[in-house]
């Protein structure tokens, strides 16, 4: 069933819960591996039919219900002027942090065709072989991209972030306009591309407690979600950390909120309400112990989306280097058929899934 993805993204009947992974193409993967020992990741990005090939790549070896484009947060960036390295084993480094209003103000909006174009050739690569399965577009959300332009590189404790934020609001909220336009263009261009769903990573917002969220960051998600509801693609806006931010996540957006792994499915559901799809939240450190807790734990997701539709099937973040393709092979499986809905009314709740699931970035994807 092809369209699963995207039915459950709708909060549509789907004949069993979709699943896919956040950073299913990369550094898990063997065959990636041998890749890189070839390329960087930056070269990855910027050459499309690696790009393509980097994406095709889980879908080969997992029956996965959609693909994700292969590249990296930071790539819409260059088009602003923003110098910055992908660096092993440390991710971005900014060169030249933002310090000052007046570096906002250097920032440049690019136009539309002008946002990291290996990566919408990328995308025509993918479609052209994915025979109907679903591919999702993505990008960084404002603040998180921010959060890398003031700090230079990821942190833990978001101090420039912040300090910037609160003393200098007017820059800030420049800066972040700035952000948006280049977010809502980059997820236009996708689409236009060829892609069938979004996803929105704002990776780092849940340094920020709710009142500094409504303040400066949620203006600025209303108008990106506000922009692109046009697409007719569904959206996907996804966060760690967030269990205080759920409510005004919804606020600001998006067709399905995606869960961290820090609360429970059942309980987020219940903040978010029954008019929003879920996506979520099997903490990715659960596919390295043994499959029988594995096991357990995904049940216990599938349990708790409690038959309803709209539910997506995913980790709470991407997937670790240290993971077992072997693994993620028995949990796709795992989820598939502890969900299939023509034997869901005579499995009941003996197998601990009370008659399955819901129905329904460096390298960030």
């Amino acid at each position: 069933m092809k369209d699963r993805f995207l039915r459950a993204c709708w909060r549509q009947p789907t004949d069993c819960t979709p699943v896919w992974f956040m950073r299913q193409a990369g550094r898990y993967l063997p065959e990636y591996r041998r890749l890189r020992e070839q390329y960087t990741l930056r070269e990855i990005c910027q050459h499309p039919e690696l790009a393509a090939e980097v994406t095709l790549m889980p879908l080969r070896r997992f029956p996965l219900d959609a693909a994700i484009i292969f590249a990296d947060l930071m790539t819409p960036l260059e088009a602003m002027g923003i110098a910055f390295e992908l660096r092993e084993g440390v991710g971005p480094i900014v060169t030249q942090p933002i310090r000052s209003p007046a570096d906002v103000e250097r920032l440049r909006v690019p136009a539309e065709d002008e946002i990291a174009p290996a990566t919408l050739e990328a995308i025509c690569l993918v479609k052209a072989e994915l025979n109907g399965t679903p591919l999702i577009g993505f990008a960084g959300a404002p603040f998180t991209l921010a959060s890398y332009l003031l700090e230079g590189r990821g942190t833990r404790d978001f101090v420039a972030t912040k300090q910037f934020m609160f003393s200098e609001p007017q820059a800030w909220h420049r800066l972040m306009e700035k952000l948006t336009e280049l977010v809502v263009r980059f997820l236009r261009a996708q689409v236009k591309a060829g892609v069938d769903a979004l996803q929105v990573f704002d990776s780092w917002v849940g340094c920020l407690c709710p009142c500094d969220y409504r303040e400066f960051v949620l203006p600025h998600m209303k108008r990106l979600f506000e922009e692109t509801a046009d697409l007719g693609v569904p959206r996907i806006h996804f966060g760690t950390v967030t269990a205080t931010l759920l409510p005004l996540m919804k606020e600001a957006g998006g067709e399905v909120i995606g869960l961290d792994w820090r609360l429970p499915l059942d309980e987020a559901w219940q903040l978010l309400g029954d008019d929003v799809a879920v996506q979520g939240n099997l903490d990715p450190a659960a596919l390295l112990a043994p499959f029988e807790l594995l096991r357990t734990r995904t049940l216990d997701i599938l349990r708790r989306a409690g038959n309803r539709t709209g539910h997506i099937f995913n980790l709470g973040h991407g997937i670790l280097p240290q993971t077992n393709p072997d693994d993620v092979a028995r949990l796709v499986d795992l989820v598939h058929e502890a969900t299939q809905r023509h034997s869901a009314s005579k499995r009941g709740d003996s197998d601990g899934t009370s008659g399955g699931g819901a129905q329904g970035a460096g390298e960030d994807a």
